[in-house]
């Protein structure tokens, strides 16, 4: 099933065009109509990002008119946290981009890691100066037996069918004497037309997981990392221990993640 509704987060910042960029490219592939929320802070519409707040509407229509989509154009609840404050639970997929410095005092606390852990759905999160370039041709699953990441392997199907290269990592993976899990997962995704390789890693003590992981990503040239978040309110405890934390603040590449 393809998305239909895309959601990408708006603010006065840099990173809003190329954001926008993949969140309208994504669109055009799933025949999607697009949401546009405005995530700017009352701080935004003040001083030197006044012109770029201000003109968040006007960016977003005359892209969508140029790339010929629907979509809908919302501003967030900036004083409470009611049912509809960032409209996430309205969409398939949300587009967002890594908190960082430069931004925190732009776009709304709860972007992206809150809404991540409370909308249900997929957050594709993308890393600070991040410019358009292809997504999604080399995906790796960053993947081990749990809800989570079940949740985010089943949640980017949309993106897995697609891509040119699927590659299943998983560090330490649990066996008994019928069966291998990492190889279970595979056939499971093989009935969703979705061809993958496998990337194991036995813990021998001398790497960590998430050092483990971003080995198999520079060995698969990978674009894109699926992977499940946990944690609760503000605190995203590991993937694997610690790694879905380094994932949504350190990686260098688009991370979709589930929650």
């Amino acid at each position: 099933m393809p998305y239909k509704s895309i959601l990408v987060f708006l603010d006065a910042t840099s990173d809003t065009s190329g954001r926008l960029d993949l969140a309208i490219t994504l669109a055009q592939q799933h025949a999607a109509r697009v949401l546009g929320v405005d995530v700017s802070t009352p701080a935004a519409l003040e001083g030197q990002w006044k012109d770029e707040a201000t003109g968040l509407q006007d960016l977003f229509q005359s892209r969508l008119d140029h790339a010929h989509l629907i979509g809908e154009f919302r501003v967030a609840d900036r004083s409470t946290s009611s049912w509809k404050a960032l409209y996430a639970h309205f969409a398939d997929l949300v587009v967002a981009t890594q908190r960082h410095e430069s931004n925190a005092g732009l776009v709304l606390p709860a972007v992206p890691e809150d809404v991540l852990l409370s909308a249900g759905v997929p957050v594709l999160i993308l890393p600070p100066g991040w410019r358009p370039k292809p997504v999604g041709q080399s995906i790796v699953l960053a993947w081990t037996p749990s809800r989570e990441a079940t949740r985010a392997a089943h949640d980017a199907l949309p993106l897995l069918t697609r891509a040119q290269r699927v590659t299943l990592f998983e560090f330490a993976p649990p066996a008994d004497s019928l069966d291998f899990a990492p190889n279970l997962m595979v056939d499971h995704l093989r009935q969703h037309g979705v061809e993958s390789e496998l990337f194991t890693w036995r813990d021998k003590g001398d790497s960590s997981p998430v050092d483990a992981l971003f080995s198999c990503l520079d060995r698969q040239e990978a674009d894109l990392v699926v992977a499940g978040a946990y944690g609760h309110s503000r605190l995203i405890e590991g993937l694997f221990g610690g790694v879905s934390a380094d994932l949504i603040r350190n990686v260098s590449m688009p991370v979709l993640m589930s929650h």
